[in-house]
């Protein structure tokens, strides 16, 4: 049997997005924008919590265009968040607008927002965890970014979040050393 990082539970969605997603450098822009978001909807919460409901998340938000999200109205989140389907938190709900709207303005402005999140992680996904250094909540390059991201109006992107995301999108590579699924050496 293979070994799994040791936080993966026995939870099937659990192990199968450990073993084909996380940690997989994520390129694509509306991929990107999901994976922020949802780090978001993590808040205070499991990840499996979020797992379970990515489905309507992508029915709800995700399966549209970035422009669609950003002109959600009010009333629109407002019956969002009466669905249990989803993390019925109307500020995490509305912070997935918002963050489109914030993407959009960077987007206005020039930014090319794959490479601008990427570069926090200097382009390339950073070296694995060594076991002398346990995996962190978050480093200068979550704070950076998270920083960067409050400044331009995202939200729900506090620098844990955002390491989060770096590890989800394999922006780093913390995958443990005993893990046969996508430590590299």
């Amino acid at each position: 049997m293979l070994s799994r990082c040791s936080w993966c539970s026995t939870d099937p969605m659990y192990q199968d997005y450990h073993d084909q997603e996380w940690g997989r450098p994520v390129h694509e822009p509306h991929l990107l924008f999901e994976m922020l978001c949802l780090e978001g909807q993590q808040a205070g919460l499991s990840w499996l919590t979020v797992l379970k409901k990515r489905s309507a998340y992508r029915a709800h938000f995700f399966q549209y265009p970035i422009a669609y999200i950003a002109n959600l109205s009010d009333a629109e989140l407002q019956k969002k968040s009466q669905d249990s389907a989803l993390i019925r938190h109307l500020a995490k709900l509305s912070s997935i607008r918002d963050n489109a709207i914030a993407w959009q303005n960077m987007q206005s402005k020039g930014f090319e927002m794959q490479q601008w999140l990427w570069r926090f992680a200097e382009h390339s996904t950073q070296p694995v965890q060594r076991p002398e250094h346990p995996i962190p909540q978050y480093t200068q390059a979550s704070m950076l970014m998270s920083k960067a991201l409050k400044q331009r109006g995202f939200k729900f992107i506090g620098p844990t979040i955002c390491y989060a995301f770096m590890q989800a999108v394999g922006m780093v590579n913390d995958h443990e050393a005993n893990c046969a699924f996508r430590y590299v050496h």
